[in-house]
């Protein structure tokens, strides 16, 4: 399992605990991209495998060094779930339970029917919709839900996927990833699952208005007009 966080202080104990307590998760690993409030410490005495950034380099990043920390464990799946505690741990096996059913990725989707959001803010609702009509526009397969980071897939996918490349540092990755996984032709699947958000509706979210919206967004407008690959 690989979980990027910055500054999670206050959750990534409980979060990495949970996985802990997973039967199929052997390894946990928690990338700190660069906090400054002691989610590494944390991390370590929850028992997690801790990396370290010593600036913020981005999620991208983030996620691309604990990919390579699992290959180097000899891990044949990897589970990506959120440092803030808005994904369920006790969720995990059913992610798995389709690898095992010989999928090769399998996409988390708090929308699908029995999938659940809790006190999620009206525009985190109407932004994922329309994130995931765009999703299923340039994939042409019915994406329900392309902005969640609760994920899990064969590390043998890797192999193909281009994630060294720079412009994915930071929220660009994990569309890129989901996009690649479907457009090579590998098997993948949704299923339902909880996101969770504060009751405050604040601090739900670390992304900046309009410059890390198009950073989540350029993979679609890139790989559809072929500017990348």
């Amino acid at each position: 399992m690989v979980l990027p966080a910055l500054n999670e202080v206050q959750a990534i104990a409980k979060v990495v605990r949970g996985a802990r307590k997973q039967p199929d998760v052997r390894h946990v690993i928690v990338v700190d991209d660069g906090s400054t409030d002691g989610t590494q410490e944390a991390a370590r005495r929850a028992g997690a495998q801790t990396m370290r950034h010593p600036v913020n380099r981005g999620a991208g990043a983030a996620l691309r060094n604990g990919f390579k920390r699992a290959i180097q464990l000899k891990c044949d799946t990897i589970v990506v779930m959120g440092g803030d505690d808005q994904d369920r741990a006790q969720e995990i096996p059913r992610l798995l339970s389709k690898l095992r059913e010989g999928y090769d990725f399998v996409q988390g989707s708090r929308w699908l029917s029995r999938g659940r959001v809790v006190n999620i803010p009206l525009f985190r609702r109407v932004t994922t919709m329309i994130y995931s009509a765009l999703f299923t526009l340039l994939t042409r397969r019915w994406i329900t839900d392309g902005t969640n980071g609760f994920r899990a897939f064969r590390v043998s996918i890797l192999k193909t996927i281009r994630l060294h490349q720079r412009w994915l540092n930071t929220y660009e990755l994990e569309p890129y990833l989901y996009y690649q996984a479907i457009m090579q032709g590998y098997r993948v699947v949704e299923v339902p699952v909880t996101k969770r958000y504060p009751k405050s509706g604040k601090g739900y979210t670390k992304m900046k208005p309009f410059r890390d919206w198009w950073r989540i967004l350029r993979p679609l407008v890139f790989l559809g007009l072929r500017i990348r690959r």
